[in-house]
């Protein structure tokens, strides 16, 4: 049996608690299936990059991490990863920031990550690197020698071929994803655009799921990654979760409750959700007091400056709303800067009423799964959805919105409130099919499905329907 090895930035060991993400829990699943190895940075900083290799074992998952230098971090995480590829593959052009430095940085890192991760894959291993911190890893390993079934996964947008030219050496970034034999998407708009890249900038040719420049093809395709659905309404019926739901009912006083849950970043749509949310309260004065917004948002990328002003942002925007609405026992806007356990979540998820999900652009967006899997089947909330999220593409019987419209917004918000339970029940359970259908399994077998099946010695050759 193949191994799986899984290469990405971050490795997550796997916790008694229960508290990793999706991604990691089907990854870990795999790598046990697989006795394979997860390989990424251990999130330590060295003072001198020695290519020591930490190896450990928990839960049956085999890990390799290695610790990155100060320089590296800022150059190649902070600088090219979240200054420079986040902000233009989530269509913010203005954001982002080119300098030599960074390009540098990560070719550099990645090159470690290709020293660390070779000499411990065997001929018959499957290798599995995921996101754009990782983008140009497969070739460093072609280059190596290493002739294995390698795929790649991004788990962000792709951005449309308009804004991904303003990228110094974008053409070269993109031919090393050639390398690989299989490379996913989230959505069909990101598989598109990707396609279209290529067409227009490297004069490829496209044919179904094959994608050629020159004389290598590879397979893209499209895998909207999901939640563990079973395990995650099993988590909003625990202890915990109850525990939680009441706590959080008792704190409402008989209010409705709007809930988001993000990471602090500027393409989650925060600022625009807030002001959404100040234009109900302006349009709809008899809905004060009867209502509040609960914005979990933890902090993240604390160290890059964009995120700092996000921040100061949203504090003085929740500042200049509760000052304006709230009455001495009632303040519209609960702004909490800090994260919650996985059950714990579910339990704040199932007191909404609302749960209101606006990212500006986003790969997936797992809250909005998470969501929808913590209600009660018999009076589930209602879900308000970014159209430009992920998934939007397959939740179609949430509420879907322009978040850049604050009008839209608030008429969405109007009509969950007014929403009849038969409705909810019935756009509930369309997207807790899907949710349920497509969840975190499907994704990883539907990827690696594909990628198991490729043959080596022809998927570098160009398919006969596409020769000449």
């Amino acid at each position: 049996m193949s191994r799986l090895i899984v290469i990405s930035n971050r490795v997550s060991r796997p916790s008694k608690s229960g508290n990793q993400g999706g991604l990691a829990v089907a990854l870990s699943q795999a790598l046990r299936e697989s006795r394979g190895i997860w390989v990424g940075w251990s999130g330590e900083v060295t003072d001198n990059f020695t290519g020591h290799i930490g190896f450990a074992e928990d839960e049956g998952v085999k890990t390799a991490t290695i610790d990155l230098e100060e320089q590296d971090v800022d150059e190649y995480y902070n600088g090219y990863a979240n200054k420079t590829l986040w902000p233009l593959f989530h269509f913010r052009i203005d954001l982002a920031e080119y300098a030599r430095d960074f390009e540098g940085g990560y070719n550099r890192v990645n090159k470690r990550f290709a020293d660390t991760a070779a000499p411990l894959i065997e001929p018959e291993d499957v290798i599995w690197v995921h996101d754009y911190h990782m983008i140009p890893l497969g070739q460093m390993l072609r280059d190596k020698g290493l002739n294995n079934r390698i795929g790649f996964f991004l788990h962000i947008p792709w951005p449309p071929t308009r804004l991904l030219v303003s990228l110094p050496h974008h053409s070269k970034l993109v031919s090393t994803l050639f390398a690989y034999d299989v490379v996913g998407f989230h959505t069909e708009e990101w598989l598109e655009s990707f396609r279209h890249y290529v067409e227009r900038e490297m004069g490829g040719t496209v044919d179904g799921d094959f994608v050629t420049v020159g004389d290598r093809t590879i397979q893209a395709v499209a895998c909207p990654i999901g939640i563990n659905a079973k395990e995650f309404a099993e988590a909003a019926e625990s202890e915990q979760a109850q525990d939680m739901l009441t706590l959080v009912r008792a704190s409402l006083q008989d209010r409705s409750m709007i809930v988001g849950v993000d990471r602090l970043d500027y393409s989650k749509g925060l600022e625009e959700r807030f002001n959404g949310y100040a234009r109900f309260l302006k349009d709809h004065p008899e809905h004060h007091r009867k209502l509040l917004l609960t914005q979990i948002a933890p902090p993240s990328r604390g160290e890059v400056e964009s995120y700092q002003q996000i921040r100061a942002t949203l504090d003085s925007l929740a500042g200049r709303i509760n000052g304006e609405y709230s009455d001495v026992d009632w303040t519209p806007i609960r702004y909490v800067n800090q994260g919650y356990p996985r059950d714990k979540l579910a339990g704040i998820y199932r007191a909404a009423k609302i749960g209101l999900v606006t990212p500006l652009r986003d790969g997936m967006n797992l809250v909005a799964k998470e969501y929808v899997a913590a209600q009660d089947p018999e009076d589930p909330g209602v879900l308000i959805l970014s159209r430009f999220a992920g998934a939007a593409m397959q939740l179609k019987d949430a509420l879907l919105i322009n978040p850049y419209s604050p009008e839209e917004m608030s008429d969405a918000i109007l009509r969950a409130l007014a929403m009849p339970l038969d409705e909810r029940k019935r756009r509930w359970r369309a997207m807790m099919d899907s949710v349920e259908g497509q969840d975190i399994s499907w994704w990883r077998q539907c990827f690696t499905g594909r990628l198991m099946a490729v043959d080596r010695d022809t998927a570098r050759v160009e398919p006969e329907t596409t020769a000449g």
